[in-house]
């Protein structure tokens, strides 16, 4: 059961001064070649031959031979031959994208020192719970490190633990039980919006509420989970895709969720 949860720190990436962050068999991997960068974000829609690989990045096939020449021997990325065309290679990434060191994604001093203030109050344990979690985001933050990917990952896992408490067959209960759990654990309060594509909105949502107002989205953990959520409730994969946020200055979350094809 696949899940898609599109990269959505494409372009501040190639923005230049980022390190990406790579997992494979081999060993974990930090690349910085813009050259790089780019046809790691072309193979990640799947299976790309050379020439499209030489169009989409837009640099000569020297180049980017070389690349991936040398991206083969390090194990980040594999081949294989075109069936259609044995003349020919297809291309694929080996490597899970762990996160990204940049120093254009840090914040100041001044706003992770907003984010760490505790305001106690009746909520018990979530307000804790809440100060641990945006400590920690923000001073990764203040560091430039963007681990977006492996807090989507830890999401997914979450997610598929919690379906079994919330699935019914039934859409519109199923949406009912994932906002009643929400509100039950401090998370928020979900409402739904249009059911083609489907959205969900987050009102006091509690991974990005009190984080510092960075001009994007960054619930990754919530896009996470509710991918895992609606994948296994519609048994195939989904699109979760963030477009509100608190942390971009908006007064909600909204969430589009797709399916894919069966």
């Amino acid at each position: 059961m696949s899940l898609a949860v599109p990269d959505t720190s494409v372009n501040r990436r190639r923005e230049g001064g980022t390190v990406e962050l790579l997992s494979s068999e081999s060993g974990v991997h930090a690349v910085k070649s813009p050259v790089r960068v780019l046809i790691l974000e072309t193979l990640r829609e799947g299976e790309v031959p050379f020439d499209e690989i030489v169009r989409r990045t837009g640099r000569a096939k020297s180049t980017v031979s070389v690349h991936l020449r040398d991206m083969v021997d390090e194990g980040i990325v594999g081949w294989r031959l075109d069936p259609a065309d044995a003349r020919k290679k297809l291309f694929f990434t080996n490597a899970e994208r762990i996160g990204a060191l940049s120093s254009s994604e840090r914040i100041s001093a001044e706003l992770a020192r907003y984010a760490g203030d505790y305001r106690e109050s009746g909520s018990g344990p979530f307000a804790y719970f809440r100060l641990v979690f945006r400590t920690i985001r923000t001073i990764l933050m203040q560091t430039g490190i963007n681990l977006d990917p492996v807090l989507t990952a830890a999401g997914e896992e979450v997610g598929r633990a919690v379906f079994p408490t919330v699935e019914d067959k039934r859409t519109g209960v199923f949406l009912k039980n994932v906002a009643a759990f929400w509100e039950r654990h401090g998370l928020g309060r979900i409402e739904t919006g249009s059911e083609e594509p489907l959205e969900i909105f987050v009102y006091d949502c509690f991974e990005c509420v009190d984080l510092p107002r960075i001009g994007r989205p960054a619930c990754s953990f919530d896009t996470g989970v509710l991918a895992a959520l609606f994948s296994g409730h519609f048994d195939r994969g989904v699109t979760v895709v963030e477009t509100h946020c608190y942390a971009a200055g908006d007064a909600y979350c909204r969430f589009v969720i797709e399916c894919g094809e069966e």
